[in-house]
């Protein structure tokens, strides 16, 4: 199994945090690991530093990048798996747990991606000098990570309407709504309580940063020497997004950009940013129709007093009273115990596929418009039901429209994570030591 797979399946944990090792002995007997920071009631071991640090040096060999000086790297990774113990501890007090099921299931996931079968993940695993127990430890206390953040970050998350409305405006009035713009970023937090020095010093920085990228120094290496941003070890890469994908003030920066261009550093609550917009692309898309169909039904639901036979006999009489020309919506009223449809005469309005039942639709299918089934189980009880009528519908207004509140939502991650972690950091007592 190749190198590749193995950072494949490292990157596809939150944040590649595999590492293998143990306590190596000394000829004396003196464990030669040490405690590298205290965090909390915890430690950060220089066994799981120097693990870590291999790890990104062989992503950014993989990658052909240039490599930081050794003492900013250090720093970087050492403040990533200080977070990182800061959130495990968190996560453990506030009692989140990563059941084996869940694990495994992940575990099984990383497989399929890269074309393994699971029973052979620990021999690949194995090859390549990787403990399947300690990769299994990592990935659970990603999953534990990943959990604690949609329990802390995630329910911060609004979207107002107006956000809503003005997003959607801001889409239409763009070229192609489906261009993705790759993105790079520099953050330069700022404590809570700012001096004026500490903003000055800070501002400063950005600038001069702002000034090193557009005459076109490195900027990766500028990322990976200076943000404190999640993305900093990433070479501060965002990846691909649209630009409601993004936060509010990156997409306003990236909208008038071109590609290679470094834009001035923007001052927000987490602190001072520089973007650099690095490529573009873009694919339109057509209108999404879908068949719909328009039916009504009735439901009768089997019960300690009328079974299945009574029940079908019941819906049986009423259908045939129905073609005798009594009204299906007057009947459905005071019959169906549906309670969604009944008050409406059964009337289940226009629906796409995947709507209901498989049975009830499978049904459905046979139907010709205005036609009444057969009376007919499903998991919910017994039914029958008149199809009224079939279009051709374009759903891009629906779709595009939750399309763009998931994006917003997933926009405002990034910023509120970093608060967050900005939080945890500065309420946890940390003490470095000597590296």
């Amino acid at each position: 199994m190749s190198r590749v797979l193995i950072c494949l399946l490292a990157a596809l944990t939150l944040s590649g945090t595999v590492h293998a090792q143990t306590l190596e002995l000394s000829t004396s007997g003196v464990p030669l690991d040490r405690v590298i920071a205290i965090v909390n009631e915890g430690v950060v071991l220089q066994s799981q530093l120097e693990g870590q640090i291999d790890q990104v040096m062989g992503r950014l060999r993989d990658q052909n990048a240039q490599m930081p000086p050794a003492d900013v790297l250090r720093q970087q990774v050492l403040e990533r798996l200080v977070l990182q113990e800061i959130q495990i501890q968190r996560a453990q007090h506030l009692g989140v747990q990563v059941s084996d099921e869940m694990l495994n299931e992940a575990l099984r996931d990383v497989a399929k991606r890269n074309g393994l079968p699971f029973e052979q993940m620990p021999d690949a695993l194995a090859s390549q000098g990787v403990d399947y127990a300690s990769y299994r430890d990592d990935m659970r206390r990603e999953i534990s990570i990943s959990m604690l953040r949609q329990r802390d970050v995630f329910p911060r998350i609004y979207v107002s309407p107006r956000e809503l409305d003005q997003a959607l405006q801001r889409q239409s009035l763009q070229a192609d709504e489906n261009a993705e713009f790759d993105v790079s970023h520099i953050l330069l937090s700022l404590p809570e309580s700012t001096t004026a020095e500490q903003m000055a010093s800070v501002e400063k920085l950005a600038a001069d940063i702002h000034d090193r990228a557009s005459a076109g120094e490195d900027f990766g290496q500028l990322a990976l020497a200076n943000s404190q941003a999640q993305s900093a070890l990433e070479r501060g890469k965002l990846g691909w997004r649209r630009l409601n994908q993004l936060p509010q003030f990156i997409a306003d920066l990236v909208a008038g950009m071109k590609p290679g261009e470094v834009a001035n550093p923007v001052r927000t609550p987490t602190g001072f940013h520089i973007v650099r917009l690095d490529e573009t692309r873009g694919a339109s898309t057509g209108p999404m129709l879908v068949e719909q169909i328009h039916a009504r039904h009735i439901l009768l639901r089997p019960n300690e007093v009328q079974d299945d036979a009574t029940t079908r006999q019941r819906l049986t009489a009423l259908r045939d009273r129905i073609l005798a020309g009594e009204d299906f919506g007057a009947l459905a009223s005071v019959t169906s115990e549906d309670p969604g449809s009944a008050s409406r005469g059964g009337d289940l309005g226009w629906s796409s596929p995947g709507t209901f039942d498989p049975e009830f639709e499978a049904v459905l299918a046979t139907l010709e418009p205005d036609q009444i089934s057969e009376p007919f189980r499903t998991q919910f009880g017994w039914h029958i039901i008149q199809l009224q009528g079939k279009r051709t519908f374009d759903q891009s207004d629906a779709v595009r429209r939750q399309r763009v509140l998931t994006a917003l939502r997933e926009s405002k991650v990034d910023e509120e994570t970093e608060l967050w972690l900005r939080r945890l950091r500065d309420e946890a007592y940390v003490e470095i030591r000597n590296l």
